[in-house]
């Protein structure tokens, strides 16, 4: 399973990385919009763990792009926000499937990962 993680807050991204590399996933970390999109473009990825809110870039620019050039990545928007608390992410975002709070246990969000990571 590869999986691509989005996320501003190093040591947020790497307590998420550490739990899915202990379930045998093969992770990349990246801090940024630009970052993401070169991610994206040389490799391929399942899954993509994306906060809503980068420090540098837009996480739905990079959703539209992975939509564009990993169609069948599946995204799942982390926020600490009240941003499309409503579920409208899901509207503009057709890649997405999930949107959980920057909270959530990382055990949880690791067995999310695995559950939307599988063959559809």
């Amino acid at each position: 399973m590869k999986v691509l993680i989005v996320e501003s807050r190093p040591e947020l991204g790497l307590l998420w990385r550490r739990h899915l590399e202990r379930q045998g996933a093969n992770v990349s970390l990246v801090h940024s919009q630009e970052a993401a999109i070169m991610s994206l473009s040389a490799n391929d990825y399942e899954i993509i763990v994306l906060d809503l809110v980068l420090d540098n870039g837009s996480a739905l620019a990079v959703a539209d792009f992975a939509s564009y050039r990993r169609p069948d990545a599946r995204v799942i928007f982390v926020t600490n926000t009240s941003f499309f608390s409503d579920g409208s992410i899901f509207a503009h975002s057709p890649n997405a499937c999930a949107y959980v709070q920057s909270e959530t246990p990382p055990e949880d969000l690791a067995a999310m990962v695995e559950h939307y990571a599988a063959p559809r």
